[in-house]
């Protein structure tokens, strides 16, 4: 672990929480404090839909052409992005306790609605290990200032990813089409529209400034492998709102910003859409996520770590530790032996190198676990190629589920 640069630099999310969030709601109408009122909060209906693919609008199609024109991506995509309310507290009280205010932008006219988890929920809200808890009651609210009252359908604390449903009997929505994240390249220009400090409907443009950035996680003890960096301004209150394309389909749903201040300064990232729809359809069909786990912490292998530690190949994940009964375990993997330092770096030598999962090359530690969490599934088995000294070896792996806190660090 390479040491932090002197000055704090903190690690934010995108959304105006708790009591904070509550000031900001009051003078934005979102609580008006000034007549009593009786708010009745019941739970959540019970069951989830039996669905499990969201059928997306046949009229939410890209925009033409390849120009990039913000004014018509605001004009044909910001009906169907919401500001969320959350309140937070004892049912049936004239007020929750809490309250926080983030983004979310509409999937389908079935009514889904994603945003993040810690828009919906506790998550992120200090104890990472901690077990999340739904919001109390939810509201929706669209650009024209209708509001209706939504349920969470279910949450991913991995990947930030919040769902949650209106009936859609109650408004006339306008849903918004998803891109393909994995197509995105550095450079390319974006737009994300959200409610930054409770100003609904709010546009601000950028550029893609990294893809695949590891970074630390708000709602787990995980960390998001394959964040969206972007310089596109995002703020408290942006959680959860859609990050578009030139062609106006959705390519990540905005969530973290790194700020020394607490306010955007160029450094925000995106959870990327193919991850959040894996999430989404998973939560439609069964209410919960479930990731696979291999059991291993690892190191990406440079070509002079390589070089120093007698490796035949300049490129792979070496394996340095492995955790004890995992499936990696099982199946044999080779852990590195005593912790040595090369170029301030701590290093494990003597381990297994992985350098393909089902077929696929894998060049950094990172690429370990997108190909376990976002390809495969608990109770899969994973083909591994590795290198052990010289000699290259295939291992199958029967993959476990990954546990809530990560063991001695294992993917």
């Amino acid at each position: 672990m390479r040491p932090g640069p002197l000055a704090v630099v903190a690690v934010v999310c995108a959304l105006l929480g708790a009591s904070g969030a509550l000031v900001i709601a009051k003078a934005t109408g979102w609580v008006d404090d000034s007549t009593p009122q009786t708010v009745v909060l019941t739970a959540a209906a019970p069951g989830t839909p039996a669905a499990n693919r969201v059928d997306e609008n046949a009229d939410a199609k890209p925009l033409a052409g390849n120009d990039f024109d913000p004014a018509q991506i605001y004009r044909e995509r910001a009906a169907g992005v919401v500001t969320i309310l959350a309140l937070f507290g004892p049912q049936g009280s004239a007020a929750a306790s809490d309250a926080a205010q983030g983004s979310g932008f509409v999937v389908s006219e079935d009514g889904y609605i994603l945003t993040n988890s810690h828009v919906v929920t506790t998550a992120g809200e200090g104890d990472a290990t901690a077990t999340a808890e739904a919001a109390s009651t939810v509201f929706v609210e669209f650009r024209d200032g209708d509001r209706v009252r939504a349920r969470v359908v279910g949450w991913d604390i991995y990947d930030d990813v919040g769902l949650v449903k209106v009936d859609p009997s109650d408004y006339a929505l306008t849903p918004v089409p998803l891109g393909d994240s994995a197509r995105v390249v550095v450079g390319e220009p974006v737009a994300a529209i959200g409610s930054p400090f409770g100003n609904d409907s709010s546009l601000s443009v950028g550029v893609v400034s990294a893809t695949e950035r590891s970074i630390a996680s708000l709602t787990s003890s995980y960390d998001l492998v394959d964040a969206i960096q972007t310089d596109a301004p995002i703020n408290r209150g942006n959680s959860g709102g859609p990050m578009f394309d030139a062609r106006g389909r959705v390519i990540g749903i905005n969530s973290q910003i790194r700020s020394e201040s607490g306010n955007a300064e160029g450094v925000g990232f995106a959870v990327p859409i193919n991850s959040a729809r894996r999430s989404m359809e998973q939560l439609i069909k069964s209410g919960r996520v479930r990731y696979a786990w291999l059991g291993v912490s690892t190191q990406t292998l440079t070509a002079k770590l390589a070089e120093h530690f007698g490796y035949p190949k300049a490129e792979g994940a070496a394996v340095q530790m492995v955790v004890d009964g995992s499936p990696a375990a099982r199946a044999g993997i080779q852990a590195g032996g005593s912790e040595k330092e090369f170029t301030g770096i701590p290093f494990r030598p003597g381990g297994d190198l992985i350098v393909a999962i089902d077929g696929a090359a894998v060049r950094t530690a990172e690429d370990v676990v997108r190909a376990v969490t976002e390809r495969l599934f608990p109770g899969e088995t994973a083909h591994l190629t590795i290198l052990r000294g010289t000699k290259r070896i295939g291992i199958d792996v029967v993959l476990g589920e990954r546990p809530a806190t990560p063991p001695s660090s294992g993917r």
